[in-house]
């Protein structure tokens, strides 16, 4: 009984105390435990393969002419919502819609710290 509940708040508040409520995360870990049939260790590999894909484009899409902008958010659109960082999800659509926009590509490097930062934090 102990474990459960201990599993529970570790799990409700992933970061601690001042972790957001669970639609305010970066990663939907509702979405994320379903894609990966709860499975605490696939979980972690995948988000650790998003990280790494995430900063990637991270480094690439400022320098990236527009055909390969354009390729990389596509690319990381689909790996965003696979893993629930519906945010960063939502700014590469804006992204691809428009390339050029360099708000929207600062936009993009903070959510993708944020992620970063948040998977550090649930994975300590």
């Amino acid at each position: 009984m102990v474990t459960r509940e201990i599993g529970s708040v570790a799990f409700g508040m992933p970061g601690g105390e001042s972790s957001a409520a669970a639609h305010a995360r970066p990663i939907d870990l509702e979405h994320l435990s379903r894609q990966t049939i709860g499975d605490r260790d696939v979980e972690r590999e995948v988000l650790d393969l998003f990280v790494h894909q995430a900063l990637a484009v991270r480094e690439a899409i400022v320098s990236a002419d527009v055909a390969e902008r354009l390729r990389l958010c596509h690319a990381l659109k689909g790996a965003a919502r696979g893993v629930g960082a519906f945010p960063i999800a939502d700014c590469v659509g804006k992204i691809e819609t428009h390339p050029d926009d360099a708000g929207l590509i600062r936009r993009l490097a903070r959510l993708i710290d944020e992620v970063r930062d948040f998977i550090a934090a649930i994975n300590r």
